[in-house]
C-alpha cells in the first residue's frame, strides 16, 4: 500500500510528480540488487548508480556545472529522498549525501570550484561530505575549535572532526574551521579539502546502529590553497547555515519516506495476520492506530512541502524548515514504533522491513540539528517576527 495522492498536492509541478514516479520504479529495480554487507562498497556503488542514471544532477544547482536546474530544486531533492527512503535508508543517504556534501559549492563556490567538484558530484564520479560538527560544537556551532590560519597564499588546518557522513569514502570534504575574523559564529570560513591532502587523516570509523560511512577526522599542519576556500573569509557560518536549510527540509522528507513504509508493512501485517477468527485490522485498536499514523504522516508531509515549496519561491525558510524536521522526524519515530508494534515478535527480528526502519529513523531526530535545537531555532523566527511587527 503505498498512496501516491500526494503528488498531486499544489506544491508540484507536472515534473516533480513524473521524477517521482521514474525513480520509484527505478528504485524498485535497482535497490533490491544492494545487500552486501561491505557498507563502503555499497555506498560507492550507489553513488555511481544514482549518478549514471542521472538522480544525481538533481543534488547540484546549475546547468552548466551538471545540474538538472538553474538553481536547487528543493522540491525535487525531497520527492528523491522521500522516495529512496521508502526502498532503502543507504541509498537515500548516498544520494542526501552528495547534495549536503557538495551543497556549499553549490551555492557559494566559485566557477572553478564548481567546474572540478559540482560536475563530478553529478555523475556519481566523486564522493563528498560536510565537515560541520565537532566534540564539543555540534549544535553549538559557533564553538568549534578547528583552525584555520592564513599563512602567505595558503591556509593551515589543525584540529578534529567528528561524526562526519562518508568520512573514509569521501573525495572530498567541505570543512568549516575558525579563522577569527570575529569572535564566535562571525569567525567562521568553509574549504574544500581533498581526501590525499598531506596532513589530513582519517583518525577514527564510527559504528552506529543503522550503519553507513561514519568517521572523525583529524588535520594536523594541513595546507591548503586559499583557491579552496569557498565563499569570504569569515562567512563559512552563513554558508553553512544556507546549505542547512536547503538539505534540513530533505532531512524531513526522507522521514516521511521511512514513515510511508512503515505504514505499509504494518497495514500489509494487520490486514493479512489471522487473529481470533479474523485478522488483525478487524479489531477498533489497530484501525485507530492505522489512522493516527496516516494522520501523522499527512501531517509531516504538509510541513515538509510546504518548506520545500517556500523555499524554491526564493523565501526565507529558516523556521519552516525547522518545523518540518521536527514534526516528521518525531513523527515517524511514532508510526515505526507503531508498526513494529502491529508486526509483534517479528517486528523486533534482525534485518526485518520495520526493524531496519526502527534503526534507521533514530538517527534522523538529532543529525543536522536535533529535535530541541528546531524547537528553539522555530522560537526564536517566532520571537524576532513578534519584536518587527509594527506596532
Amino acid at each position: 500500500m503505498t498512496d501516491t495522492s500526494y503528488l498531486d498536492w499544489p506544491f508540484f509541478e507536472p515534473r516533480h510528480r513524473e521524477l517521482a514516479l521514474t525513480l520509484d520504479a527505478w528504485a524498485k529495480r535497482l535497490v533490491s540488487q544492494h545487500h552486501g554487507h561491505d557498507i563502503d562498497a555499497e555506498c560507492r556503488a550507489l553513488v555511481r548508480a544514482l549518478g549514471a542514471d542521472g538522480w544525481l544532477s538533481n543534488a547540484v544547482g546549475g546547468r552548466e556545472w551538471g545540474g538538472a536546474t538553474d538553481a536547487i530544486d528543493t522540491r525535487a531533492i525531497c520527492l528523491i529522498r522521500e522516495t529512496l527512503a521508502r526502498h532503502s535508508g543507504l541509498a537515500d543517504f548516498a544520494f542526501a549525501m552528495q547534495g549536503l556534501g557538495s551543497g556549499a559549492i553549490s551555492l557559494a563556490g566559485t566557477d572553478k570550484q564548481k567546474a572540478r567538484y559540482l560536475t563530478r558530484v553529478a555523475r556519481g564520479e566523486a564522493i563528498a561530505a560536510f565537515a560541520l560538527s565537532e566534540a564539543a560544537a555540534g549544535s553549538d556551532v559557533a564553538a568549534m575549535s578547528c583552525a584555520a590560519r592564513a599563512d602567505g597564499s595558503d591556509y593551515v588546518l589543525d584540529g578534529e572532526k567528528t561524526w562526519i557522513s562518508n568520512g573514509g569514502i569521501a573525495d572530498f570534504y567541505v570543512v568549516f574551521a575558525r579563522t577569527g575574523e570575529a569572535p564566535g559564529a562571525r569567525g567562521i570560513s568553509a574549504f574544500i579539502v581533498d581526501a590525499d591532502t598531506p596532513g589530513f587523516e582519517i583518525a577514527e570509523r564510527i559504528n552506529v546502529i543503522a550503519p553507513h560511512p561514519l568517521a572523525r577526522l583529524r588535520f594536523t599542519n594541513c595546507r591548503v590553497s586559499e583557491t579552496q576556500r569557498v565563499g569570504a573569509p569569515g562567512e563559512g557560518f552563513k554558508v553553512a547555515m544556507r546549505t542547512l536549510d536547503v538539505f534540513r527540509t530533505s532531512v524531513a522528507a526522507a522521514a516521511v519516506g521511512f514513515a510511508r513504509r512503515a505504514l505499509a508493512e504494518g497495514f500489509a501485517r494487520a490486514t493479512s495476520r489471522k487473529m481470533f477468527n479474523g485478522v488483525l485490522s478487524d479489531f477498533q485498536l489497530t484501525q485507530a492506530k492505522l489512522a493516527q499514523m496516516a494522520t501523522t504522516i499527512d501531517s509531516a508531509a504538509l510541513l515538509t512541502y510546504r518548506a520545500a515549496w517556500q523555499r524554491d519561491q526564493g523565501r526565507n525558510v529558516t523556521k519552516e524548515a525547522a518545523m518540518a524536521k521536527m514534526v516528521a522526524t518525531e513523527g515517524a519515530q511514532q508510526v515505526i514504533d507503531a508498526a513494529v508494534q502491529l508486526w509483534g515478535g517479528l517486528g523486533v527480528v534482525s534485518e526485518m522491513p520495520v526493524e531496519r526502519l526502527y534503526r534507521e529513523i533514530r538517527a534522523l531526530r538529532i543529525y543536522e540539528g536535533a529535535t530541541e535545537v528546531q524547537q528553539l531555532i522555530i522560537a526564536r523566527e517566532l520571537l524576532r517576527s513578534v519584536s518587527q511587527s509594527p506596532g
